[in-house]
């Protein structure tokens, strides 16, 4: 399919039934109808349970169910059974986090980085309240990038697992996540990667990169909310328990014992999030039909026209200033302007941007600041946008000093 960013955002029912400038997607991306038609259709022609019922539209649902979960494996190129449906990054590194949870010993070591979201923090350092195991950073450097040096460094016999972000919410780096894979599979330690913003704007190959574990969010990748990917290598989740026990994960049940289901389906208790599984399979199925080349290339053109007209902004700071390898999101503040002043003055101007602390304190607090403005773009935004945002953001700044 040809890309043509405008005929995209015909695709995008928000688009047509409001006039916003949409500049909030590293938070969550907008939904094609495709993916909204699709959860409708299941809701409205064969709502039933999946796995259990052998009726027709029972049946429907679980094959339908399970076709997503095929094409998220391809999309990823991970075998069906190491993909398991959560409800979303948070719950994923929850799961990983209570499976190693046993095999910790005192003085045991957890690695993360500084520009971590509060999802890949917070786990850990519950974790470290309840086991005696300590919490090593990776410090990130003055341009924004990790020090590798470092981690090279911090790395030890006791250390279990490195669990890193693939790309900042904040500030857009891309961490180099091949290279600390094989850091860490050197001393024998498990790699888990955040990919909950990389996911929509990088190729990832599980397999190629020889991860541990991935996670993603359904709702970053237009695929709705509540519903998330944890990939998990297939010998790997054989032998780590599940965080929830109930209907579904279980082969036998008597009043004495139980047995866990096969892999993936012993991490999915309950009933499923059906509708939302069956939808980010079609959200994946729509960004296939367009060239990733293409998309890269669109987005690419539109973040360095963002950054050229933010650059002509009075009295703008970049956060880092100096940037390296980023993705399509820029952070930043106007001097004597509070962010969240600035953001609601954008949004009655039909701009919608991010304020606060992007659910990264720590990294906030490398820069001395408590919260900030971000942009973040996707492949449906335009030129047109980021004209219309810098002409509103001029005159708001005015208005405000």
């Amino acid at each position: 399919m040809s890309f043509d960013p405008l005929n995209i955002k015909k695709d995008f029912p928000i688009f047509k039934n409001n006039n916003l400038v949409y500049l909030d997607n590293a938070s969550t991306t907008q939904k094609p109808k495709q993916v909204i038609n699709s959860m409708v259709e299941f809701y409205e022609n064969y709502n039933a349970n999946v796995h259990r019922g052998v009726y027709g539209i029972a049946e429907k649902a679980t094959l339908v169910y399970e076709k997503s979960r095929n094409i998220i494996a391809n999309f990823i190129n991970a075998n069906n059974e190491e993909i398991i449906f959560t409800k979303g990054t948070t719950e994923s590194i929850n799961i990983i986090a209570n499976a190693i949870n046993k095999d910790l010993q005192t003085g045991d070591e957890i690695i993360i980085s500084e520009m971590e979201h509060h999802s890949n923090i917070v786990p850990w350092l519950m974790l470290s309240k309840y086991k005696n195991i300590k919490i090593k950073y990776i410090s990130m450097l003055n341009d924004g990038t990790l020090n590798i040096s470092e981690l090279k460094k911090i790395i030890s016999k006791k250390t279990k697992l490195i669990s890193v972000t693939h790309m900042s919410n904040v500030i857009g780096t891309i961490n180099p996540i091949k290279e600390i894979i094989n850091l860490a599979h050197q001393s024998n330690i498990k790699v888990l990667i955040d990919a909950a913003q990389s996911i929509s704007h990088i190729k990832i190959d599980v397999k190629k990169l020889k991860c541990d574990y991935l996670v993603f969010s359904g709702h970053k990748i237009m695929g709705p909310t509540g519903v998330g990917i944890l990939f998990g290598k297939n010998n790997l989740l054989k032998k780590i328990p599940p965080l929830l026990g109930g209907g579904h994960m279980i082969k036998e049940v008597t009043l004495q014992k139980f047995s866990y289901n096969d892999i993936p389906w012993k991490f999915e208790a309950g009933t499923a999030n059906i509708a939302q599984a069956i939808g980010l399979g079609e959200a994946i199925k729509y960004l296939q039909k367009f060239e990733y080349n293409e998309l890269h290339s669109h987005t690419k053109k539109i973040t360095n026209h963002l950054i050229e007209k933010i650059n002509k902004v009075p009295n703008i700071i970049l956060y880092p200033e100096n940037r390296k390898l980023i993705g399509p999101v820029i952070s930043f503040s106007i001097k004597n302007i509070h962010s969240y002043d600035l953001t609601k003055l954008l949004d009655t101007q039909g701009i919608c941007i991010r304020s606060g602390h992007h659910c990264a304190q720590p990294l906030l607090n490398k820069f001395k600041l408590e919260s900030l403005n971000r942009v973040s773009l996707y492949f449906y935004n335009t030129i047109d946008d980021i004209n219309i945002f810098y002409d509103k953001l001029i005159y708001v700044i005015k208005l405000l000093n």
